[in-house]
């Protein structure tokens, strides 16, 4: 019996699939996040304020 339960709790059958569900879930996320970010319009003024910088540096 207990090497039985043993045999149940130590198996790792799905666990692959489990775990690329779970990183395929959070890359979603984070890029909606992202995406949310970034289409504000706070960081395209930021944005646009950096490269503006940029390009009027002189060397």
């Amino acid at each position: 019996m207990l090497k039985k339960l043993r045999v149940l709790t130590e198996s790792d059958d799905g666990m692959s699939t489990a775990e690329y569900a779970m990183g395929t879930l959070a890359a979603v996320a984070l890029a909606a996040v992202l995406y949310i970010v970034l289409s504000g319009d706070v960081a395209k003024d930021g944005l646009t304020s950096i490269i503006e910088q940029a390009f009027s540096a002189e060397p």
